[in-house]
């Protein structure tokens, strides 16, 4: 039975960093699969026309397209490179929510995530997606520093 491992990325250096700590910790277990994860913060709580709600959809394409491209992508091409079990998805919504429902469908035992020092004051007062997820995962959570 194969180890699966959820890391998010966030398209800065702290997701290199829960990128680089997958890669050691997938190295150290041997059978192990990493789904490489992005996620688009997005609401789908939008109440608007006919028309905003088609440019809405093309604009939530293009965002995936994107992500996977500049992301996502270039992190799988890294981790096959070291010849490891990889692939890599894109989502919209709630970071905290979807990288757990993401777990949970893919059967992951665990989350890598890495700590973000960028986001101010609004993240120490309201709480940032790091300390959410650690909060209501339903896997073991491992925030990199």
């Amino acid at each position: 039975m194969s180890t699966k491992l959820v890391v998010g990325l966030d398209g800065h250096g702290s997701g290199e960093r829960a990128l680089a700590h997958a890669k050691k910790l997938a190295g150290q277990i041997g059978s192990c699969e990493i789904l490489v994860a992005y996620i688009v913060e997005w609401s789908p709580f939008s109440f608007q026309t006919a028309e905003e709600n088609a440019a809405r959809h093309k604009r939530r394409e293009e965002e995936i397209s994107t992500a996977m491209e500049r992301v996502v992508d270039p992190a799988v091409a890294q981790l096959k490179s070291a010849g490891m079990s990889v692939k890599g998805i894109v989502k919209h919504g709630d970071v905290a929510e979807t990288l757990n429902r993401i777990s949970v469908e893919e059967g992951a035992d665990q989350i890598i995530i890495a700590r973000s020092s960028e986001g101010g004051i609004s993240n120490r007062i309201f709480g940032s997606s790091t300390s959410n997820l650690v909060m209501s995962a339903s896997v073991p959570v491992t925030v990199v520093n």
